[in-house]
């Protein structure tokens, strides 16, 4: 082999190289990319006119900015997070998420479940979600003071808490700007009317800030 040859042969070998080290690095984007919501009757239009809860809002807003991106609503009313987590995985491996937004919580604190326990269930929902790959935003959640000062407390800190040791998005309190408004409620007192969708639509999408280029990738 002449020099000529081993020289065009090197560049060849030292090309190929470098295309294959880039591989990893070149971003997958699915034609059909999903969000899927994960919460309880918070996010499942509980009480609500069909197509009137915050979760519509989001698929709206996402079609006006012509984005891929795809809603699947999971919610059902009444879930906590034991039972978020047994269903978790079916979802994860049917519809294949880029972002899950984890709602729940807040049933286990209203029927006086451990704290350790909604804990460990959240903090293995967001390393199954993980672990798959999908982006994921916890909502935090507060209940009633009538439920005891420390327990209170202690589940009020435990959003903030989990989000951090496990490097995810946090929604502080995804009731902001409603759960002190008596007129944003239905007649239960517990489940917010449609006028309070649009608020907790706009707490969700600024809590999206950090995914916001990944939601327009087309």
């Amino acid at each position: 082999m002449n020099c000529y040859r081993l020289t065009l042969l090197i560049k060849e070998l030292l090309l190929t190289g470098l295309f294959c080290l880039l591989i990893p690095f070149t971003p997958v984007v699915h034609a059909n990319p999903v969000i899927l919501v994960m919460g309880d009757s918070l996010s499942a239009e509980y009480g609500l006119p069909r197509g009137a809860g915050w979760v519509k809002l989001l698929e709206v807003q996402l079609q006006k900015q012509a984005s891929p991106w795809s809603v699947f609503n999971a919610s059902i009313s009444g879930e906590t997070s034991s039972g978020g987590l047994n269903r978790l995985p079916a979802l994860l491996e049917s519809k294949k998420p880029g972002i899950v937004l984890l709602e729940l919580g807040a049933n286990d604190a209203l029927r006086g479940l451990s704290l350790g326990q909604t804990t460990m269930n959240l903090r293995r929902m967001i390393e199954l979600s993980k672990d798959s790959g999908a982006k994921v935003l916890l909502f935090g959640m507060q209940i009633p003071p009538n439920y005891g000062q420390q327990y209170t407390k202690q589940f009020k800190e435990l959003y903030p808490a989990l989000a951090s040791k496990e490097g995810v998005a946090l929604l502080p309190f995804f009731l902001a700007g409603v759960a002190s408004n008596a007129e944003l409620f239905q007649a239960d007192n517990i489940h917010p009317n449609t006028a309070a969708q649009s608020i907790l639509f706009k707490n969700v999408w600024g809590a999206l800030a950090p995914y916001q280029k990944l939601l327009q990738v087309q």
